[in-house]
């Protein structure tokens, strides 16, 4: 595929999620990945201000007396500041108390794609599974999301995203087992059988939930414990830290929530019939990257009487690509 077919790919797949959003597009034999920081920070305006960031290709936009900073840098620019960025989304779904949420993640969808794709590129974006509580936000979420993108002349669909990790990650079952996304807002689960969703949940505790609850118990701020999370915490059966420590405990409370809900999800299922085999479990999502996590999860889950048997645990080849490359599989299958 030559590099003006890339640019006009005829298919797109998105994770729109809570930290991150991921753009995946074809790229020769593998797909090509771009991804920023769902996340922005407002800084007071001035022109020798804007003239900086725009010779640096900083992403920004003047808003009033204010310039929005998105993207990765706005982690810097919090930092700076002494501020916490400002989130677009919270629990996997827009976040009501940020009204210029949706604005913000449109220019970063705008910014990883460089350029304009052609008109009528369809375009697949994931969506959480319904809480095991209440589905209505996500569908209000779902709709603003797919409207927005249809404005910009996409075809647009969305795709369960533990689903989207069943494409990436197990065709060789031919698309059955369970793909789990351990994001920053939520944890999303599917059960699949030969690329069908037979039973799929989320839970609001992921990553933002280890961050918060960390912090609270040891007086931090909430960015300071997540960029420890990501460089240096690892279960190794001692941690250094008080941070670690709190890291660690909630780590293993958001571990023990998911395979509870796992046992009472599937337990209600009627389908699970149709898995006469173990099937393999496939763990994705930043808030899987630290070392140690997939043999920890591996452990609760053997200690639980789940009612299908599992062949394997194991990490996705790319945790931060994986609903980014199934929802790209699902775009092209209908492209």
């Amino acid at each position: 595929m030559s590099a003006t077919q890339a640019t006009r790919s005829p298919a797109i797949g998105l994770d729109i999620g809570t930290s991150r959003i991921v753009l995946a597009r074809p790229n020769g034999q593998e797909p090509e990945f771009r991804s920023q920081l769902n996340a922005f920070v407002s800084i007071p305006y001035s022109a020798m201000t804007e003239k900086a960031l725009a010779r640096e290709g900083i992403p920004y936009a003047r808003k009033e007396s204010v310039i929005v900073v998105h993207g990765d840098e706005s982690e810097r620019f919090a930092d700076l500041l002494g501020v916490e960025i400002r989130r677009p989304m919270t629990a996997g779904m827009l976040n009501p108390a940020e009204a210029d949420g949706t604005e913000v993640i449109l220019r970063i969808v705008d910014s990883l794609l460089g350029e304009p794709a052609g008109k009528g590129t369809r375009l697949v974006f994931s969506v959480p599974a319904p809480p095991l509580e209440d589905a209505a936000n996500l569908t209000y979420h779902a709709a603003t999301l797919r409207d927005l993108l249809a404005q910009r002349g996409y075809q647009v669909d969305t795709l369960n995203e533990g689903l989207a990790v069943v494409y990436a990650e197990l065709e060789s079952t031919n698309y059955s087992g369970i793909g789990i996304s351990f994001g920053g807002g939520l944890c999303n689960v599917c059960l699949a059988h030969l690329a069908h969703p037979v039973a799929s949940f989320s839970i609001p505790k992921a990553g933002d939930y280890i961050d918060a609850s960390a912090a609270a118990v040891t007086g931090e701020r909430i960015t300071l414990v997540r960029l420890e999370k990501e460089n240096g915490f690892r279960f190794n059966g001692a941690f250094s830290t008080k941070i670690h420590q709190a890291i660690g405990v909630y780590y293993d409370n958001m571990i023990q929530s998911l395979v509870e809900a796992m046992q009472e999800c599937f337990g209600s299922s009627r389908q699970l019939g149709k898995f006469r085999r173990p099937v393999p479990v496939v763990l994705s999502g930043g808030t899987a990257l630290p070392e140690g996590f997939a043999a920890r999860f591996e452990q609760a889950l053997s200690a639980a009487s789940l009612p299908i048997p599992i062949s394997e645990v194991r990490l996705a080849t790319q945790p931060l690509y994986s609903t980014a490359r199934g929802a790209l599989m699902a775009a092209l299958a209908e492209a």
